[in-house]
């Protein structure tokens, strides 16, 4: 569902607490991408918005988060549909597999948000992404979003 075509704003993301480390490493891995187009069920489309992508674990091509270490991490969606009577299922899917899902089936109004988080455990490679299963989502004004963070390091 997510894909990117731009680039993030650039700015470096400065810690305000030091804190020691006692994992043997301490990458900052952490992304936020936003929607600015419409999107149909089935639709590959672009995310051309990357909010931050510290670290680099959001892969660019595809739209997905692919962990660089084996850790606990932190997800998150939210989006928004477009059509009146119609039902939106988005999905987070670890590699190929749905993890969590969320709804928006409201028939009488014309835009209802759909939003879920969870925290999973990875192993370097895995890969995270949103399939959007059913309906359209309004992506324009950045109302559509993925994001996550490494907690900590396994």
């Amino acid at each position: 569902m997510w894909g990117l075509s731009g680039q993030s704003f650039g700015r470096t993301l400065t810690p305000t607490l030091k804190m020691r480390c006692t994992w043997g490493c301490c990458s900052r891995t952490l992304f936020s991408a936003s929607a600015d187009t419409a999107k149909r069920s089935g639709d590959a489309g672009r995310a051309p918005q990357v909010l931050v992508n510290e670290g680099g674990g959001f892969d660019r091509a595809s739209g997905s988060f692919v962990a660089p270490v084996r850790g606990v991490y932190s997800f998150r969606f939210h989006v928004v549909k477009v059509y009146n009577r119609q039902t939106v299922q988005v999905s987070l899917m670890l590699n190929t597999w749905p993890v969590i899902s969320a709804f928006a089936n409201d028939p009488d109004v014309t835009r209802e948000a759909a939003t879920s988080s969870v925290l999973l455990p990875l192993d370097p490679g895995d890969r995270v992404s949103l399939r959007l299963r059913r309906g359209n989502l309004l992506g324009g004004w950045k109302y559509s979003s993925f994001s996550g963070f490494l907690i900590f390091p396994l």
